[in-house]
């Protein structure tokens, strides 16, 4: 009876252990937790050679914040309803004023499949985009996130065309944009691309092809910055 207590009680504290981890780590997985024992991305070690760097071009569609042709290119895969995404904007931001004409930043979408209106969202930042240009669209970017709860319903899909408006943007045109389905398939190419190269959750961040997972704090995004800046 004492071994069979002690088992059970095993298993408890190992299942504690993996959910603490998984809800600590500061990155929102693209599928909900499963019996199945997640990959984990181990952090390089002078006997672990670093991962390979990915060979990601910026596309001519793609939405550029910061100098055009900064040395440092920042790809973020993010997700406008996800609770670390939402943390991790501020420190994107401060690098970004910091680091004037030495960083751009590319937004992507990577829109989970657990939060309800990422995907709808995503779409809406494309059609502020195609109405209002790139400073609409980070302008939408941006106040989502100042808004938005997160974990999926954090704003409400009904409130985007006012705030289409509130932005500057036809609401009229934003809402049939939105109605069409427009930018369905833009969304999800950017999710599959990601998906090609690695992104396994938001957000996910490539500095010159370095993939940083998770809203790592902006001091640890700095040094990043400077070792690319450095050449290291």
């Amino acid at each position: 009876m004492g071994f069979v207590f002690g088992l059970v009680t095993g298993v408890a504290i190992v299942s504690l252990v993996g959910w603490f981890l998984t809800t600590s780590s500061g990155l929102s997985f693209t599928a909900k937790p499963t019996a199945a024992t997640p990959t984990v991305t181990e952090t390089p070690t002078p006997n672990t050679p670093a991962p390979p760097l990915a060979n990601i071009d910026v596309k001519e569609d793609d939405y550029i914040r910061g100098n055009a042709n900064a040395p440092v290119t920042l790809i973020e895969y993010s997700d406008l309803e996800c609770p670390y995404c939402k943390s991790f904007h501020p420190a994107m931001e401060q690098l970004l004023q910091e680091y004037d004409g030495q960083v751009r930043w590319v937004y992507r979408h990577f829109p989970l499949s657990f939060h309800a209106n990422a995907q709808k969202e995503a779409e809406a930042a494309e059609c502020i985009g195609k109405l209002g240009g790139s400073d609409k669209f980070w302008q939408f970017v941006d106040t989502i996130f100042e808004r938005t709860t997160s974990n999926g319903y954090g704003f409400a899909l009904d409130k985007l065309p006012s705030l289409a408006a509130e932005i500057g943007v036809s609401q009229s045109q934003f809402t049939s944009c939105l109605d069409s389905g427009e930018f369905a398939a833009k969304v999800q190419n950017d999710l599959a691309e990601g998906s090609a190269y690695g992104v396994g959750g938001t957000p996910s961040t490539f500095v010159n092809g370095r993939m940083v997972e998770g809203a790592v704090p902006y001091e640890q995004l700095k040094q990043i910055v400077d070792q690319v800046l450095s050449g290291a």
